[in-house]
């Protein structure tokens, strides 16, 4: 997770929030798992892996755009997101500490509307694989080289834990995020739902095919046709390049 900087993101009442964005990786890790065992684990944390890796990378290209390093202050402030006036309102926006900032650069998390939501569905585990996979992912997909470890989270923890190894931050860097590299939960929740359909039908076909379905199908129940419908415009959206 990037360090927290202080802007908001409006959402421009458009339904889509940090919550949002966790329901639909909980829906995947249930019905994967459910169909697929082991299996299906396997297949959600390569789709996790899959979308953050496209985040990564165009963070990474926007930088390259701009004549920056690909070094970790830039991946700081290079972030694609900030927390929505939802999460602000609910009082459940990020809440973050950086406890070290070299050699090592340590972010510890004491609160995330991510975690908030996989608990209120009853899917601590699917939050627990999510987390452990998503942030070190998006990372290696703007510099691979960049050393980035979780190694404990929220959903089990008292607070998740960030390392970047030998990070090269200066004490007090300011992390806010660049506000032209914002996208909104809209796009970020049709990547993630669009990384783990491709992943669920190239690995499962017919049936992985049917995954996305009952995600599809149970996001429309909860959230209605309308934002289901945004959902689905993004189908040949790629997501592996920036698109402004």
């Amino acid at each position: 997770m990037q360090p927290s900087g202080t802007n908001t993101q409006p959402e421009r009442e458009s339904g889509f929030n940090e919550m949002v964005h966790a329901y639909i990786a909980a829906k995947f890790y249930h019905y994967l798992t459910e169909r697929f065992g082991e299996r299906g684990k396997q297949a959600f944390i390569h789709g996790t892996q899959l979308h953050a890796g496209q985040r990564g990378r165009r963070m990474a290209q926007r930088a390259i755009r701009n004549g920056e390093e690909l070094n970790f202050e830039t991946y700081s402030r290079y972030g694609e997101w900030v927390n929505t006036e939802t999460a602000e309102r609910l009082g459940l926006s990020n809440q973050s500490e950086v406890v070290s900032w070299g050699p090592d650069f340590e972010n510890r998390v004491y609160a995330c509307p991510w975690q908030k939501q996989f608990e209120a569905m009853g899917m601590t585990e699917a939050g627990e694989v999510y987390c452990q996979h998503l942030d070190n992912s998006i990372c290696r997909g703007f510099n691979p080289y960049l050393s980035y470890e979780v190694t404990q989270t929220l959903h089990r923890s008292d607070c998740c834990i960030h390392i970047v190894r030998n990070a090269g931050m200066k004490e007090g860097t300011d992390c806010s995020k660049r506000p032209e590299g914002l996208k909104s939960f809209e796009y970020h929740c049709a990547n993630s739902f669009w990384a783990y359909s491709e992943v669920s039908a190239a690995i499962f076909q017919a049936q992985g095919e049917a995954v996305s379905a009952a995600v599809l199908a149970d996001f429309e129940r909860d959230y209605g046709k309308e934002m289901a419908d945004r959902i689905m415009r993004y189908r040949d959206v790629n997501f592996n390049v920036v698109d402004g």
